[in-house]
């Protein structure tokens, strides 16, 4: 069965800022505010605003802001003729509303009929489709008297938005992951494992069909944006029983069809990461890591031993086929630290990159049995602690420790994942 709906809410209010979180969040790197005040130069040659000495720093990722700066007070802006305006071409009116934060294009909706239509356009989806991404954002997704909430979190814009989530089917409880802007949840519908995938922008969703061994499995979303299609692959049983085989769901053929089982291993975590078109699992006997080639359909163990003194660690997936271990380290409480290793594919070992700050780990995890969550994307690592309640942010490719305030974490049941907001992102 599919469903697929936009949600009632599709004024304003529907995307809105998140009226329980701070808007007021730390920022996530040193500088980024905006220095508008002409007091700000002083000495420094005036000039008229049509010269004003602009800044612009790469749409992507955590810097997304301009700075500008000015020697003398601005002027109101002169009054826009409507009649002109209307008259921007429909080319011109894409382009520049594809640049547009996605969180605000649901405000400008109520501007007028035509915009109100903007996410039916396939003019304005193939622009959106070729600019830069918005940026990385935080998804925390929870029920609260078994009414589905969702809130992301902007990176680049530092703020938290209230997404709606009542236009998903009751079942759909465990937040599996999310990729390419499609997000995947699995849940059991009466004593069927169900699964979907849906895009929370465009509110759409489409339930799969159910996989030859129907058994709650280990699930994982991987989309291509080259032919605009998505897998979801299945593996062991979440319990343990690892004589099912591999399941692949492909969007393309809209069927799941079955693999090779995974050779007799005792995991030492649920946790799975993708990388390079390869899936890894931890294992503890043999010791090293399971990985199966999605391109070929077939289970391969990697003899890659784990740091001494290791007590839990999460694979994380980076960019360029980067593979990193997280986790703590130390038998005893007051020697416990957070280090983060990276695959040396080559040599088939883990080599330690980075350490996180002492501060920040007791700050983190009070208790040396505290539970906490990290997953990753595009280089970025984060860290939720379900007891503090706090979202720890790590830039490997800056080395960057900042806090997340706000939500991070809404409730002691929230899942978290990394998501990309994208309205060209299809589950269809």
């Amino acid at each position: 069965m599919a469903g697929s709906g936009i949600s009632s809410e599709s004024g304003p209010g529907a995307f809105r800022d998140d009226e329980n979180c701070h808007k007021q969040v730390s920022p996530i790197r040193g500088g980024g505010s905006r220095n508008t005040s002409p007091s700000g130069r002083v000495g420094s040659r005036n000039t008229s605003p049509s010269r004003q000495k602009v800044i612009k720093t790469k749409p992507r990722g955590l810097d997304e802001e301009t700075v500008a700066t000015f020697g003398k007070v601005v002027h109101p802006d002169v009054q826009m003729e409507d009649n002109i305006w209307a008259m921007l071409p429909e080319d011109l009116l894409n382009e520049i509303l594809a640049r547009v934060p996605p969180f605000m294009i649901f405000r400008l909706r109520s501007v007028c009929k035509r915009w109100n239509l903007i996410l039916q356009d396939h003019s304005f989806l193939k622009f959106h489709s070729q600019v830069p991404s918005h940026g990385p954002c935080l998804l925390t997704f929870w029920k609260n008297s078994q009414t589905p909430q969702c809130s992301v979190f902007s990176l680049p814009l530092k703020t938290w938005y209230r997404i709606p989530f009542n236009f998903l089917p009751q079942w759909a409880f465990w937040l599996v992951g999310s990729s390419g802007g499609l997000v995947c949840f699995s849940g059991l519908d009466g004593l069927t494992f169900r699964t979907l995938v849906c895009n929370p922008l465009t509110q759409t969703w489409r339930t799969l069909p159910s996989m030859n061994y129907d058994q709650q499995r280990q699930l994982i979303v991987v989309v291509d944006r080259t032919d605009k299609s998505f897998k979801v692959i299945a593996t062991s049983d979440i319990y343990g029983d690892r004589s099912l085989p591999t399941e692949v769901y492909d969007s393309k053929i809209d069927k799941w069809t079955v693999h090779q089982i995974m050779p007799a291993v005792n995991l030492c975590s649920s946790k799975m990461a993708y990388c390079d078109s390869r899936l890894y699992l931890e294992t503890l006997s043999p010791l090293g890591l399971m990985m199966y080639r999605l391109d070929l359909g077939y289970w391969e163990h990697i003899p890659a031993k784990f740091p001494r003194s290791l007590l839990d660690g999460y694979l994380v997936a980076g960019t360029h086929k980067r593979l990193f271990l997280v986790g703590r380290i130390g038998l005893y409480s007051t020697l416990q630290s957070m280090r983060i290793w990276e695959l040396d594919h080559a040599k088939i070992m883990w080599v330690e990159i980075s350490r996180m700050p002492p501060k920040y780990f007791r700050a983190l995890l009070r208790l040396s049995a505290e539970r906490f969550e990290c997953f990753g994307q595009d280089n970025l690592i984060c860290f939720t602690s379900w007891n503090q309640g706090k979202g720890l942010l790590y830039d490997v490719d800056k080395k960057v420790w900042s806090w997340i305030a706000g939500c991070a974490v809404q409730s002691f049941n929230s899942q978290v994942c990394f998501y990309e907001p994208r309205f060209d992102a299809s589950v269809h």
